[in-house]
């Protein structure tokens, strides 16, 4: 099985959240973790929002970003290309979506369509998660 974290659950990973140990089951259980490549600057934009409201120490905060830098080979990275973003653009008008879960929804559907594994796409937003149970993806509950 693959799994796909769109930016909410890769946080979960490095920051104690709700839900946070079923993510990281999944990704231990799973044969490979993928996300985009915007993903990156998605989740140290939501460590440093974490930061600047004090969820977490300056000592933690380094230490998560550290973590998180260590860790960003292991994960199989979806490049964003013009056809990844018209696709996204295409999926944002026919589930309205924000344009980045635009992206990761694409993403996970192009992880899908050039692996043989099932795709399990991990998110914490419903209009995604509709979104991508209506695209055929099977979501993280």
């Amino acid at each position: 099985m693959t799994v796909y974290l769109d930016t909410s659950a890769l946080v979960k990973l490095y920051i104690p959240e709700t839900d946070s140990a079923k993510v990281a089951q999944l990704v231990e259980t799973a044969e490979m973790s993928a996300t985009s490549r915007i993903a990156y600057a998605e989740a140290r934009g939501a460590f440093a929002r974490k930061r600047r409201e004090r969820a977490v120490s300056l000592r933690d905060y380094r230490t998560i970003v550290q973590d998180f830098d260590n860790d960003w080979d292991s994960f199989f990275i979806v490049d964003v290309s013009d056809a990844l973003i018209k696709r996204a653009g295409q999926l944002a008008e026919t589930f309205a979506l924000r344009g980045y879960d635009a992206v990761h929804l694409a993403s996970a559907a192009i992880v899908g369509e050039q692996g043989s594994e099932t795709v399990t796409f991990a998110c914490f937003d419903e209009r995604l998660a509709r979104a991508a149970r209506r695209h055929g993806l099977t979501v993280l509950s």
